[in-house]
């Protein structure tokens, strides 16, 4: 049997990750596409996302709390580390599933996710050779030339981080008019237009601090294209799907079917 198609979802605080995690395992379920959805995150509140393995049964926010007279900060780093010692229990539980893709809703703070040993470790030993980030831009960043840098920069440390191929997406899409929409889309298609809408901005220090990170991202990765969807209009699913396809590195892509048939 086929190793599954793993896809990490991560991006700033209230970029939609869980929303997009559902939406996503929605229409792949309502195509055929036989999927286990993994949440990470130990302090996500509500039944939004209905995961399948859930790491709050093993690890939970509100009782490392109350357990060792943390704060919300404390208790996400503790956490963190937490869910590396289970990771071979949420491993085994993907392993019994058997499914063809797995979704792994990762913690809702980005730094914790990216930048702490306790993460290296878990997405290692969830890993194959199939595996993907997707890195969901916020759009009330990324409408302004140089939020759209900054989340191109985060974007890069965490690919660079993890070392997986990674799809820039912008979550939330409904959000943006349609003129706002076009401009995002076109910093993410053509950086030197971004660089020209950075620099019509008041030249200070932060703008030319913009220029240059743009320019350096450019050498390092000259793809910065950005797939559009809306979680609440349920837009943009099969675009990504595909994307995720030719990392995995090919494979047939589902026909278009009722569920893709409204993007």
């Amino acid at each position: 049997m086929e190793e599954p198609g793993t896809v990490y979802f991560t991006g700033t605080a209230g970029a939609g990750k869980s929303s997009f995690v559902r939406a996503f395992a929605e229409w792949m379920k309502s195509t055929g596409l036989d999927t286990t959805v993994v949440n990470l995150d130990p302090g996500i509140e509500g039944d939004d996302l209905q995961p399948d393995i859930d790491i709050r049964e093993w690890v939970r926010l509100s009782d490392l709390q109350e357990e060792y007279g943390l704060g919300p900060n404390g208790a996400q780093v503790a956490a963190a580390d937490m869910i590396a010692l289970k990771i071979f229990e949420v491993r085994q539980a993907v392993q019994e599933l058997k499914s063809d893709y797995v979704l792994v809703d990762t913690p809702g703070q980005v730094e914790l996710f990216a930048f702490r040993e306790a993460s290296k470790a878990i997405v290692d030993a969830l890993s194959g050779d199939r595996s993907v980030l997707a890195f969901l831009f916020d759009p009330a960043l990324a409408r302004t030339p140089g939020g759209f840098v900054s989340l191109l920069l985060l974007s890069a440390n965490v690919e660079f981080r993890f070392r997986l191929p990674t799809v820039n997406v912008l979550a939330k899409a409904d959000l943006l008019s349609p003129a706002q929409l076009a401009d995002v889309i076109a910093w993410s298609d053509q950086p030197d237009v971004l660089e020209e809408a950075v620099g019509r901005d008041t030249p200070t220090p932060d703008v030319q601090l913009s220029t240059e990170l743009l320019r350096a991202i450019s050498t390092m990765s000259p793809s910065t294209s950005l797939l559009p969807t809306s979680a609440k209009e349920s837009t943009g699913m099969e675009p990504f799907y595909q994307a995720c396809q030719r990392v995995f590195g090919g494979g047939d892509d589902v026909e278009p079917s009722h569920a893709a048939s409204n993007e």
